[in-house]
């Protein structure tokens, strides 16, 4: 006798990959349930994306306003209301909210706003209302939150990325902690908006795992920008006089207003009920999953976050639209997780496809590379201290480009158009016979001609 199950699919996490996933499985005819204690949206919507690059916006009028008079305006002296971009921010992510909700139950899934565990391997357990529901498949997209790492005395006096959200006023010194993307684009915007700002890093460099000459390239910006120390660890923090002080390991001191942490994020596995079902998760504190997305426990699958394969939004969204694709839609594919174009709101961004200059050489062997750097065309009448950075990494032996790195405005914008060449196997040569349009900073990718010295020499023979 067949077992009988309440819903087909039972999603836990309203975020990007659970409401992708749900909405697709709904349009293949399955019933579908999404629990979300929180808001739907996820992290992207609500705490992440959306609202942190509308600040990133916010914080460069202040470039704007200034590089205005290099072409003959003359602009009032500009005033920032913080008040105004927090109810305006928090406008538009509540208007997404609801259109996410609508689209959900316009699919046909049926929200629930409360906490969801898994009690056995087709069984989820509200924890509001006590209710159990029986799937036929379960579905974990509940994504990772921010930690304050290492722990320290006073960390307590520090907020996270969720936090800064919902600040009520724009803090006149702060301290961001941290070296990767979230810490680089935090402290972007602060110093935008006029906040004293101090960006503090353990390491040598920012964003660990990008190009080095990138990261060159956006240490100098911002030692321009902002109070940037570099091989500096927080020691502890205490209150002071309605401010905060926090102690180096050098044994100096910084007095902020605010101290914001981005160092992590970890999974949000914590009562999750996965031991209930022998989910083990694996050294990071993820949910292991193969190339599916499914877990050790056949009828429960993960994607997301919470798998730590890649955390970007448009993956989760990908695998969570590859799992109702396969699972409800008889149509199998799985998402390649080797070339993901991404980029990094600073200011000035970053844009990334493939493989930096130190990778691609470990993989291939003999690559070349191209470079090209100058000072972009606005900046010639503006007068800003500005530079743009491109590089195109090539394999010698099949012609491919296997890197572009871009530093400069609009990278982010230019590397989606440029990840869609290189997904495709472009070549140099392909780059080469593409007219320029000119005048821009991108006809540089297609006017290189001479590879640049590389860093370690080739082994021959």
């Amino acid at each position: 006798m067949s077992e009988t199950f309440d819903v087909d699919l039972f999603v836990i996490g309203g975020g990007s990959g659970g409401v992708r996933a749900a909405r697709i499985a709904a349009g293949y005819g399955a019933r579908v349930k999404l629990a979300e204690e929180y808001r739907v949206g996820g992290t992207c919507v609500i705490r992440g994306c959306v609202p942190k690059k509308l600040m990133v916006y916010a914080g460069r009028f202040a470039d704007e306003f200034e590089d205005a008079a290099g072409f003959g305006w003359s602009v009032p002296e500009p005033r920032f209301d913080w008040s105004v971009l927090k109810r305006r921010r928090d406008a538009e992510v509540t208007r997404l909210e609801g259109i996410y909700d609508t689209n959900l139950m316009r699919a046909g899934v049926e929200i629930v706003p409360e906490r969801a565990v898994i009690e056995d391997a087709h069984t989820v357990r509200l924890l509001g209302s006590g209710q159990r529901v029986r799937a036929r498949f379960i579905l974990v997209a509940v994504g990772a939150s921010p930690v304050k790492e290492p722990v320290i005395p006073g960390a307590e006096l520090a907020i996270t990325s969720n936090e800064v959200f919902d600040l009520e006023t724009r803090p006149d010194r702060i301290l961001v902690v941290g070296g990767g993307y979230i810490a680089v684009e935090f402290a972007g915007v602060f110093a935008g908006l006029g906040s004293r700002t101090t960006l503090l890093h353990r390491g040598d460099r920012l964003l660990r795992g990008f190009d080095d000459e990138i990261r060159d390239a956006l240490g100098e910006a911002y030692s321009r920008r902002m109070d940037l120390r570099l091989g500096r660890t927080v020691q502890s923090l205490e209150r002071r006089d309605g401010a905060v002080a926090a102690r180096l390991d050098d044994g100096s001191e910084i007095v902020v207003d605010q101290v914001l942490v981005a160092t992590g994020r970890r999974p949000n596995v914590a009562g999750l009920g996965l031991e209930r079902v022998g989910i083990a998760l694996d050294g990071a504190g993820a949910i292991p999953v193969d190339a599916t997305s499914r877990t050790t426990v056949p009828s429960i699958y993960a994607v997301g976050d919470v798998t730590n394969r890649a955390n970007l939004t448009p993956i989760a969204i990908r695998e969570g639209h590859a799992f109702a694709d396969t699972v409800f839609g008889n149509k199998p594919w799985c998402v390649d997780h080797r070339l993901i174009p991404t980029a990094v709101f600073s200011t000035p961004e970053i844009g990334v496809v493939g493989h930096n200059e130190d990778v691609a050489r470990d993989i291939y062997g003999r690559i070349d590379v191209y470079k090209a750097s100058f000072r972009p065309m606005k900046a010639t009448l503006s007068g800003r201290d500005e530079k743009v950075l491109m590089k195109v990494v090539v394999d010698c032996a099949s012609d491919k480009v296997v890197g572009v790195h871009l530093f400069g405005h609009d990278a982010g914008e230019i590397i989606q158009a440029v990840g869609i060449a290189v997904t495709m196997g472009a070549t140099k040569a392909d780059f080469d016979r593409t007219i320029a349009v000119h005048p821009t900073a991108s006809e540089e990718l297609v006017t290189m001609r001479v590879p640049a010295v590389t860093k370690r020499p080739v082994a021959v023979g």
